[in-house]
């Protein structure tokens, strides 16, 4: 057997207009590394595994895996069959298995024909037999079922077309980890999973005894599963063995002797370096240092400063005492209630990081703060300097074929919000849009880069309180760290929905958690804060459902 499961030589690929996204990247795979992959946004990522997967054939060099792997790929967008319901693209699956059953059906009638070779059917049967008892293919039932329960699929009976972007992605990935590859190829895979989804998968690929390529801008998966980052920086591909939190030290470390500790970007990175390095107390009292701190933020000095960073976040009207204050609220559709009684009151400068599984409720509650829908019962006060920006998951408004400038900039050169002015290119530079690429189409984004333009477009709205529903779903490490720091340093108050762990232990001051026995929580603290008390209540860690939390697939 080969050292080696999958070989990269002098790999190169270059996209309209000429510009050369990958180059000379050559690189050997261990079998049962698990790799997780880092890069801007349009560096090449999800090309990369298109190459890997065999999916791009169009590019130099070589890329080749070992004779007789088996490779199992899941693309940012998971194609699924709409023809068939849930049970029938997992069931894709196990198309060999289904064969042998069709084979031996095959067999059997063909004993009753007047002719029949007893003999060699005999012999034929057995072959069969012993091949799918090797799949353990008289449970197939049991098998899919586990699976079903393990990754909290929709009913077997669901068509596909009804199904949420969630939904489709966990049959994507029950269908694709069923298969049993040797080598998987994952794109974005925690993207619009909820955090009990993310919980499961990261242990079930901790476990995996085969190699993983992942790319994800989940820091706490890169740091609990990973134990080597493929960073892609401008082009090359540069290992490091070791989890994200060491590939940042180390990181931190080559920027040094690059000499460009004056950066931006190193300058955040430094930052988020230092809260690495803090104990749990230390980074709880970062967050009350925040509170504390949130005068000294709405200073214009402090603004100045902050407009140096590498992303900046236009502060809106200065608020007043009360921001929000929400008592005994309930929600229901039809005769089902959503939930009921939920009281929380938020305090200046928080920034309050909102968890839940898919279907709580989380963007019904950022609804009916903008007051798109009513509560059916109890009250939502919003304090009288409050302006809302709410930065939403859709990004189907944008104007596929304006450019990167014209769709934020709407034909302005000088950008305004409140008492904030910038050039309008300075402005979009900001969300790493420099020089040529502001002329990209909007049609010709990554996921990531339409996520960039529909923040720096909503942000514009120059708020006091930032509504953000998953707003890191796609977005490279560089600019999450970004986010992160524009959002510590904005002068008013964030409520973000997310299932990033890393991005709420960072920014939030407060947690409001749609818990899945229906218990409503809200408290002081970050995601770690958080984690500790729900473990103290219930003995096990938050966000795995307690029923499913050892499931294995079959």
């Amino acid at each position: 057997m080969s050292q080696y499961v999958f070989t990269m030589n002098k790999v190169g690929k270059t996209v309209p207009p000429k510009k050369e996204i990958l180059r000379d990247i050559s690189l050997s795979f261990f079998p049962g590394a698990k790799i997780g992959v880092l890069g801007y946004n349009g560096s090449g990522k999800s090309t990369l595994l298109k190459i890997m997967a065999g999916v791009d054939t169009e590019f130099n060099g070589e890329a080749r895996p070992q004779p007789g792997i088996k490779m199992g790929y899941l693309p940012q967008e998971p194609q699924l069959d709409p023809t068939k319901n849930v049970r029938g693209n997992v069931e894709e699956a196990l198309s060999d298995l289904f064969k042998l059953k069709a084979d031996l059906d095959a067999v059997y009638a063909a004993y009753a024909e007047e002719d029949a070779d007893f003999d060699k059917l005999s012999e034929k049967q057995q072959k069969l037999e012993a091949q799918i008892e090797a799949l353990d293919g008289h449970n197939i039932d049991m098998i899919l079922d586990k699976a079903a329960e393990a990754l909290n699929l929709p009913p077997w009976e669901a068509s596909i077309e009804t199904l949420s972007g969630g939904e489709k992605r966990r049959v994507a990935l029950c269908r694709l980890l069923l298969s049993k590859p040797d080598m998987i190829l994952l794109d974005e895979p925690t993207n619009h999973l909820d955090a009990e989804s993310v919980a499961w998968l990261e242990k079930f690929l901790k476990d995996f005894p085969g190699t993983i390529v992942a790319v994800t801008h989940d820091r706490y998966f890169l740091d609990n599963v990973a134990g080597w980052i493929l960073e892609l920086d401008r082009g090359h591909g540069i290992p490091w063995q070791g989890n994200y939190s060491s590939w940042l030290d180390q990181k931190d470390k080559r920027h040094a002797t690059e000499q460009k500790q004056e950066d931006a970007r190193s300058k955040a990175m430094k930052e988020e370096l230092e809260w690495v390095r803090q104990n749990p107390k230390g980074r709880q009292s970062k967050s009350k240092a925040r509170l504390k701190a949130f005068e000294e933020m709405s200073s214009q000095e402090f603004q100045k400063r902050a407009e140096t960073r590498e992303l900046y976040i236009p502060p809106g009207p200065r608020l007043g005492d009360v921001v929000l204050d929400v008592q005994n609220v309930g929600k229901k559709y039809g005769d089902r209630w959503l939930y009921q009684g939920l009281s929380f009151n938020v305090p200046r400068g928080a920034i309050v990081g909102i968890i839940g599984a898919n279907g709580r409720g989380k963007t019904t509650l950022f609804r009916m703060l903008t007051g798109q829908e009513q509560p059916d019962e109890g009250t939502i006060k919003i304090g009288e300097t409050v302006k809302l920006a709410h930065v939403d998951q859709s990004r189907d408004a944008l104007d596929a074929g304006k450019t990167v400038f014209e769709e934020i900039s709407q034909g302005q050169d000088i950008l305004r919000a409140g008492s904030f002015e910038m050039p309008s290119r300075a402005y979009i530079g900001r969300f790493n849009f420099k020089g040529e690429s502001q002329q990209k189409r909007i049609g010709d984004l990554s996921g990531g880069e339409r996520n960039r333009v529909h923040l720096a477009k909503l942000l514009l709205a120059g708020g006091n309180m930032l509504l953000l529903d998953e707003p890191t779903n796609d977005l490279d490490v560089e600019t999450l760290r970004a986010l992160e720091e524009a959002l510590l340093n904005f002068p008013g108050n964030a409520m973000v929905i997310s299932h990033d762990r890393w991005f709420l232990d960072r920014v939030a001051t407060h947690i409001l958690a749609f818990e899945d026995s229906g218990e409503l929580v809200f408290r002081e603290g970050n995601y770690g804060d958080y984690e500790e008390d729900f473990r103290r209540r219930y003995g096990v860690e938050p966000g795995v459902n307690r029923r499913n939390r050892h499931k294995k697939l079959a």
